[in-house]
C-alpha cells in the first residue's frame, strides 16, 4: 500500500485556494502554445477563426498529450475542413511542436514558442513562411501629408519575379497575390462560324427584309442589298484538371485562372457567353459545372474542395475518361470541342486503357492539348507510361507553371488552331 501524502496546512483565517492542474490547456503556457500554433496556421493559408482555436483547446485537454499522433488528430479534426490542408496541418505540427519530450514538457507546461529557424528539408514554402516570427510593423510618421508614392510590396522589379516564378514555389503571401494576379489574364478562345446570320457587309445570301425596310425610306428605291453573314461563336471547351499529389500547387491557380478567363469570351468585339465543361480527375472524375456556374471565383474555389473528394491522391486518367465516355459524352459537340488536359502525366493506371480513352477522345474533338507544369525542366521528355501515351496523343504540349505562361497561352493555342 502506498503511502498517503500530507494535506496541506491552510491557515484558518484564508480561504483554500485551488491549484491548477497540470495539463491544463485553460491555462499556462500549453493554451499560449496551442494558440500560437492555430495563428501560424492561419498565416499558413488554413482559414482558422477564435471558435476553432477554443475548440482546438477543448481537443487537446480531451485527448491529453501523451501521445503526439492523438494530439495531431484531434487538432486535424477540429481545425481542417478542407481535405488540401491536412497536409499543411500535418507538417506544420510536426515542424512546430518538434522536441523529442514533447509529452513531459507539455504536462509540465514549461513548452517554449517555436521560433521556426531550424527548418526541415522539403518544407512547403507556406509552412516555412508560417514558421517565421511576425515581423514588426512600422509605425506610421508623424507628418499627415506625408503619403507612401510606392509600396514596396508591389514593386514592378517583384511582380516582374512572381510573373516568371513557379508556382510550386511560392510562398503563402506571394501564392495569394499570384492567385489574384492568374484571375486578370485573358484566354480569347478560337472562333469559327455559327449556323445563325447577322447583317454584315459581306454575305453571299441577301438580307431582304433588311433591303426592303431601308428601301422604303427613300421611296422604293433600293440604295444598297444589304446582305447576311454568319455569326462567329467560341469553340466549345472541355477542360480535365489533374487534382493528385503532384499537382496541389497548380490545380486550384489554373481553376482560378479557367474560371476567370472563360466566363465570358469576345468575338468580334462583342462578349459572348462561353459552351463550357471542367472536370477535375485524379482516381476517380469529378464534374466542376455546378462550381463553375459561380460567379465568384473564391465561391467557386470553395464549391469545388467541398465536390473533390480525390483531391491530393493518385492519378487514373483512363478510368476518368471512361466515366467521361460513359456519363458525359454529351459534352463534345460535334467535332468542334477544344479539350484541354492539364496535368503531369505521372498516371498510375494501365497504358493500354489509357491509350485506348484517348483515341475516343480525340476522334470527338477538334484539337487535343497537354498543359504540363513539368515543361519548366529543361529538356523534360515524357518518359514515364503515362505520360508517353498522352503525348502520341495529344496535338501539343504547352507549359503553364508560371504566369507568363498562362498569359502567352491564348497566343499559343490561336498558333496551333491555324494549321
Amino acid at each position: 500500500m502506498g503511502l498517503a501524502m500530507p494535506e496541506p496546512l491552510v491557515p484558518a483565517s484564508q480561504p483554500p485556494q485551488r491549484i491548477p492542474q497540470l495539463g491544463d490547456a485553460r491555462s499556462g503556457k500549453l493554451a499560449g502554445n496551442i494558440a500560437a500554433f492555430c495563428r501560424a496556421l492561419r498565416r499558413a493559408g488554413v482559414p482558422v477563426d477564435a471558435a476553432r482555436i477554443a475548440l482546438a483547446q477543448q481537443a487537446v485537454q480531451m485527448v491529453g498529450v501523451a501521445r503526439k499522433d492523438d494530439m495531431a488528430a484531434a487538432l486535424e479534426a477540429v481545425l481542417v475542413s478542407r481535405a488540401q490542408d491536412s497536409l499543411v496541418l500535418r507538417e506544420l505540427f510536426d515542424a512546430f511542436f518538434r522536441d523529442p519530450e514533447l509529452a513531459s514538457k507539455l504536462l509540465a507546461q514549461m513548452l517554449p514558442r517555436a521560433e521556426g529557424r531550424a527548418e526541415p528539408p522539403r518544407q512547403r514554402p507556406r509552412v516555412r513562411e508560417a514558421l517565421q516570427p511576425p515581423r514588426p510593423q512600422k509605425q506610421p510618421e508623424a507628418h499627415p501629408e506625408q503619403q507612401i508614392d510606392l509600396d514596396a510590396a508591389m514593386t514592378a522589379s517583384r511582380l516582374q519575379r512572381l510573373r516568371q516564378a513557379d508556382f510550386n514555389q511560392l510562398s503563402a503571401s506571394e501564392y495569394t497575390l499570384v492567385e489574384r494576379l492568374v484571375r486578370d489574364i485573358a484566354l480569347p478562345l478560337p472562333s469559327v462560324p455559327s449556323r445563325r446570320t447577322r447583317v454584315g457587309g459581306r454575305g453571299a445570301r441577301i438580307h431582304w427584309a433588311r433591303t426592303l425596310r431601308q428601301a422604303a425610306r427613300h421611296g422604293g428605291d433600293l440604295v444598297a442589298l444589304q446582305r447576311q453573314q454568319r455569326r462567329r461563336q467560341p469553340l466549345p471547351l472541355l477542360v480535365l484538371v489533374d487534382v493528385s499529389g503532384s499537382m496541389e500547387r497548380y490545380a486550384r491557380l489554373l481553376l482560378a485562372f479557367l474560371h476567370a478567363a472563360t466566363s465570358r469570351v469576345r468575338v468580334d468585339g462583342q462578349a459572348q457567353p462561353l459552351r463550357r465543361a471542367v472536370f477535375a480527375f485524379g482516381t476517380g472524375l469529378t464534374d466542376l459545372g455546378p462550381a463553375f456556374r459561380e460567379r465568384d471565383t473564391d465561391a467557386m474555389l470553395q464549391r469545388a474542395g467541398q465536390a473533390i473528394h480525390d483531391y491530393a491522391g493518385g492519378t487514373r486518367l483512363g478510368d476518368s475518361l471512361a466515366s467521361l465516355r460513359r456519363q458525359h459524352a454529351r459534352c463534345l459537340v460535334g467535332r468542334r470541342t477544344l479539350v484541354l488536359i492539364i496535368s503531369d502525366g505521372l498516371d498510375t493506371g494501365e497504358p493500354e486503357d489509357l491509350a485506348r480513352e484517348l483515341d475516343w477522345l480525340k476522334r470527338r474533338c477538334r484539337r487535343l492539348l497537354w498543359l504540363n507544369p513539368l515543361l519548366r525542366f529543361d529538356g523534360y521528355e515524357p518518359s514515364a507510361r503515362g505520360a508517353a501515351v498522352l503525348h502520341h496523343a495529344a496535338d501539343a504540349m504547352l507549359a503553364v507553371h508560371n504566369v507568363t505562361r498562362l498569359q502567352q497561352l491564348a497566343g499559343a493555342i490561336a498558333d496551333l488552331m491555324k494549321n
